[in-house]
């Protein structure tokens, strides 16, 4: 197996890259600085327009728009949010389902937003499938992670039970035992996304400064090598790179996330495969493998999130061919068929996490700062959520965004989010976690039984998901 290009697949789709936007050259002023070009910044941006046209707006970035996270992911577009527990876990039922039909329409915005615009990103709203189908003992854990979204407010319409004949009728894995098909989940190209989108900001009157990096933001200011931006709000959209911002980088650290793209497959394979309908889909692992089937007929697969001591974010798009080939072989794993299937690209980036797995939308109008991040891979759909509520709680419009228990107002980040351990104890725990994460898989996979050492190693893996929590 070789890699014939080490770049991100999404890239290579978009036909004409805008030139490279104007830096920053000189102070200025503006109602609005953002910094990020990513997701949360341009549609943060683009629903501060949609409410307050004449809103002057400056967005910098230290790079290129969607440099980061944003241009480099997974593609997925979920109705659901990571932590999402967290905020509606002492709420009652009704409020639980308000919540999560929240989650469920966002997904369903996007695609609205993105047809209105005109942005063509391959939007793709097939649901997704989380199939037990590696080993038995997924069934067990696909059926509680079920009990758990109902539980948590998602409608029952929307989150159902598969059973083996039913999940080979959208896609024929290895061993496809059954699983959960959620509904309220698209797919999408993100670089086409961002792009898009931030030639659509700046239709709207957006001013956009590439290779603009800011060394320092306070109240009421954005600061970078060439010029300062002078504005009454600042919004800091880095998410997983904000490690020049040493206060945000203690509550939100960058993890690793990795992904490849398969050469297209023809057509005899994807008779076998099946997932006509172009779903998402993932495993029950707790070291995490989903995909999906791309716009142009190739599976985009990525899998074991890893954390780089030092919380460094990933800047290099290259990931290592020792990294692509643990991918597929995860794939072969699910699919048999792709074995001797070209891996045509291989890319990473980094996502963001909080201490305590609480996405968050806040603005502290005492310093008119405003932040939001914490996604843990679920940034796609989650930033335009919470690019929407933040302009809401700027514009203290009275929305039913503004009113999500993730969303804050008058208040500051470092009250709401924890701080992560310093270092070495965040990566001694990474690495214990990872290795413990992984032998619980490998004893599942086991054909002979272990009575006593898997639901000892279960209950471990149990604590360690708790305590990151």
């Amino acid at each position: 197996m070789q890699s014939d290009m080490q770049r991100n697949f999404w890239a290579s789709t978009v036909a004409e890259r805008p030139e490279p936007r104007p830096r920053l050259e000189a102070n200025t002023q503006a109602d609005v600085a953002i910094i990020g070009a990513g997701f949360t910044g341009l549609w943060t941006a683009y629903y501060l327009k949609m409410h307050a046209p004449d809103l002057a707006i400056v967005v910098l970035e230290a790079e290129r728009v969607g440099h980061g996270a944003s241009g480099r992911n997974g593609g997925w577009v979920v109705g659901n949010l990571a932590g999402l527990e967290r905020h509606v876990g002492k709420l009652p039922m009704e409020q639980r389902r308000e919540c999560c039909q929240v989650l469920a329409d966002n997904v369903d915005e996007i695609g609205q937003v993105l047809e209105r615009e005109s942005i063509a990103a391959d939007f793709n709203k097939g649901g997704a499938l989380y199939a037990a189908a590696r080993y038995p003992d997924q069934i067990d854990i696909q059926k509680h992670y079920l009990a758990h979204l109902h539980e948590l407010g998602h409608d029952e319409a929307n989150c159902t039970w598969l059973d083996a004949d039913q999940l080979a009728e959208k896609a024929r894995f290895r061993n496809g035992y059954g699983g959960i098909y959620h509904r309220q989940v698209a797919t999408v190209n993100p670089a086409k996304l961002v792009i898009g989108l931030a030639e659509t900001v700046e239709r709207l009157g957006v001013t956009i400064h590439e290779h603009s990096r800011v060394t320092h933001l306070g109240p009421n200011e954005a600061i970078t090598d060439q010029g300062v931006v002078e504005a009454p709000t600042i919004v800091c959209a880095t998410e997983g790179y904000a490690e020049r911002f040493h206060d945000f980088k203690k509550h939100v650290i960058p993890v690793q996330s990795l992904v490849i793209a398969t050469e297209p497959l023809t057509d005899d394979m994807w008779q076998e495969i099946g997932m006509a309908e172009r779903p998402a889909f993932a495993d029950a692992s707790r070291l995490i493998n989903y995909g999906h089937r791309s716009a142009d007929g190739r599976l985009v697969f990525g899998a074991r999130g890893s954390y780089a001591f030092g919380a460094k974010s990933k800047h290099a798009l290259a990931i290592s061919q020792d990294d692509i080939r643990l991918r597929h072989d995860l794939l072969v794993d699910l699919f048999p068929i792709l074995k001797n299937v070209r891996i045509r690209h291989g890319w990473g980036g980094s996502l963001g996490l909080s201490r305590n797995f609480r996405p968050h939308g806040i603005f502290d109008r005492n310093t008119g700062i405003a932040t939001a991040g914490g996604y843990a891979g679920e940034g796609v759909a989650a930033a335009h959520l919470f690019g929407k509520t933040l302009a809401d709680l700027i514009l203290e419009r009275d929305s039913r965004l503004a009113s999500m228990p993730w969303a804050y107002a008058n208040t500051s980040h470092r009250h709401l989010i924890k701080r992560w351990e310093p270092e070495p104890l965040r990566w001694l725990a990474a690495q214990a976690i990872t290795y413990s994460y992984a032998g619980e898989e490998a004893l599942m996979r086991r054909s002979k039984p272990t009575p006593l050492i898997k639901p000892v190693l279960r209950k471990v893996n149990d604590f360690f998901a708790s305590i990151i929590e």
